[in-house]
């Protein structure tokens, strides 16, 4: 399952704005587009294999882990609401060469941290600089070509570029980690990063458009979500006045929402069946697969003693196959409408979760690696006719806002996600491990009953 896949519908409402460059920068742009992707996606899973060498550099115990990967996801997610509008009223060039830059200072700071409190803030300013990074660069791939089959083409092999990083994150970090040391997980995206911003003074600069920013919508929102996680990562008495602040910031979210012109989520978006479900049924494949990916990257190293470089390895399995499936799901869709691969993607990462319940301490770590594979097939699965069923769920002028809403969702999800079962295995690894299996399990089973009442093959017409 990749992020990238729900990223696809944004192409429907992304501005053609700018002059249409010549033919030779097209590739050029199209390059920094899919390195600035790529690199965003692949920092959501690169860290997780590198936890326990930052815990033992730095110290935090588990919650300050749990804070280095939700720092990152929660600024990403939640800043996501907006940033596309902010990208049009700047122009997508700017924004790409702000957010890459920014991007790449961060990533210089979170390898030169020199404390965990200091790496948590760099994450959270990497995030922020992500999910610029994300809207801005599908919409100067767009730009760079006028011709709709070559658009759609270039397109393709952008989102491409996303699954191959989130497929080679686990195994990267691992490699980094052993070689180099957990820094280099970070080091590594200054040349990355160097190299985009090279790219983009070929690229055209884009027209600025006026687009409506819903800042308090944004502001509550994001302390809804901080909030929220803190006080499940936490805990204590903390934790309660934490959970008090979400629960305000998210009854101010609504009430704003409700009344602003223009919100950064339309509420009556929900009030479509197919909209509920599909972005419910995004945030339980999150929940499974971002989380799962965390508690079984400690579970490598933590609890069975493998190294850095085996635990990546032992991801390859399920994300080897992920590209693939997301294709092949694709193709299903359009064939046979988005019910059926929904609804048989997370029925077999159902069944994957709960075979995966008789994995402990002894288990031996190529069992485990091939017990993985199933729940990430069944994610992957699900993920592009979703977006395809969503898509064809609202009108047209409205697709980009509404793929905004399920990504931001289905990172959200993974970030809370991962703060819960953090929680959980705190308390005792296999048995808190084994509880977060049953949990996803259960999420995934209830989305896919709802899937299931989905409407037929026409469900798939995106």
């Amino acid at each position: 399952m990749s992020t990238n896949q729900t990223l696809k519908g944004d192409e429907l409402a992304s501005s053609n704005g700018g002059l249409e460059p010549k033919r030779s920068s097209s590739a050029l742009t199209l390059t920094a587009g899919l390195l600035g992707f790529a690199l965003v996606c692949l920092d959501a899973s690169i860290v997780n294999v590198a936890l326990p060498a930052i815990g033992s550099s730095l110290g935090g115990g588990m919650s300050g882990l749990q804070w280095v990967v939700d720092a990152y996801t929660l600024a990403f997610a939640a800043l996501m609401l907006s940033t596309g509008a902010f990208s049009d009223r700047v122009g997508a060039s700017r924004a790409y060469a702000l957010g890459a830059a920014v991007f790449t200072l961060a990533s210089a700071a979170c390898g030169l941290a020199p404390n965990l409190p200091a790496l948590i803030g760099a994450r959270v300013v990497q995030g922020m600089a992500a999910a610029v990074v994300l809207p801005a660069s599908l919409a100067l791939v767009r730009q760079a070509y006028a011709d709709p089959a070559r658009r759609a083409r270039a397109v393709a092999v952008w989102a491409a570029g996303g699954s191959v990083a989130v497929a080679l994150g686990p195994v990267a970090g691992g490699v980094l980690t052993t070689a180099w040391d957990w820094r280099g997980i970070f080091f590594v995206n200054l040349p990355v990063g160097a190299l985009i911003l090279v790219l983009l003074v070929r690229a055209p600069r884009s027209e600025r458009r006026p687009a409506p920013l819903d800042v308090p919508g944004q502001v509550t929102a994001v302390v809804a979500l901080t909030a929220l996680t803190f006080a499940v990562i936490e805990g204590g008495t903390a934790g309660w006045a934490a959970l008090a602040v979400a629960v305000v910031a998210a009854a101010a979210f609504l009430r704003i929402e409700a009344r602003q012109p223009h919100p950064v989520v339309p509420l009556a978006l929900f009030r479509n069946r197919t909209v509920a479900v599909t972005v419910a049924a995004g945030a339980a494949v999150s929940v499974a697969f971002y989380s799962m990916v965390f508690v079984f990257s400690l579970f490598f190293q933590q609890v069975q003693g493998r190294s850095a470089l085996q635990a990546g390895l032992m991801f390859l399995p399920m994300t080897g196959l992920i590209a693939v499936t997301n294709v092949a799901a694709g193709k299903l869709a359009g064939r046979y409408g988005a019910r059926l691969p929904m609804v048989a993607g997370q029925g077999l990462a159902v069944v994957g979760l709960l075979a995966m319940l008789y994995v402990d301490s002894g288990t031996s770590p190529v069992l485990v690696a091939l017990l993985l594979v199933p729940m990430a097939l069944g994610c992957a699965l699900t993920v592009p006719p979703l977006t395809a069923a969503m898509l064809a769920a609202v009108p047209a002028e409205r697709a980009g806002l509404a793929a905004g809403v399920l990504n931001a969702a289905r990172q959200m999800a993974g970030a809370l996600g991962i703060a819960v079962f953090g929680a959980l295995i705190s308390d005792g690894f296999v048995a808190g491990m084994r509880l977060s299996l049953v949990i996803s399990a259960a999420l995934l089973a209830v989305t896919g009953l709802l899937s299931f009442r989905l409407a037929g093959p026409s469900a798939s017409s995106a």
